[in-house]
């Protein structure tokens, strides 16, 4: 494992399909937890970018339309498999239809009401972003 010198930006999507349904994956990365998609900015990409990339590469949906939600701070927390210190941005993303393929990331997903996801097994960093979204 490479040692960590910096904070690592990532970038985190609260996907919503046309019925308005909030996307949760399970993973283990998460300690089987319910999540977001997302994941790390490369060099030289832009949020969005990374954004559109990241939700691609795990959930196989196009993202039609991403507006910038919150910023969070995650420093070496053991809700995630590994140690890290990463800086979460993370958006809220409209997609044209539900049809999700994941990839090796995630175990599998669920379609929910925001009000819903609180009942699952959620890390804080999403129930953090989900009141925030509720109380824009």
């Amino acid at each position: 494992m490479i040692e960590q010198h910096y904070p690592e930006p990532t970038v985190g999507a609260l996907i919503f399909n046309p019925e308005g349904r909030l996307l949760l994956v399970k993973t283990h990365k998460w300690k089987g937890r319910y999540t977001i998609p997302g994941g790390h900015v490369e060099l030289g990409e832009r949020l969005q970018e990374a954004l559109n990339r990241e939700v691609k590469e795990e959930t196989g949906l196009e993202v039609l339309k991403a507006d910038f939600l919150c910023f969070q701070e995650f420093i070496y927390d053991e809700s995630f498999w590994e140690e890290k210190h990463f800086i979460f941005f993370d958006f809220i993303c409209q997609v044209s239809d539900g049809k999700v393929q994941l990839n090796t990331e995630a175990e599998e997903f669920i379609w929910v009401e925001v009000e819903e996801a609180f009942s699952y097994p959620i890390d804080s960093y999403l129930r953090t972003a989900l009141e925030i979204f509720q109380n824009r």
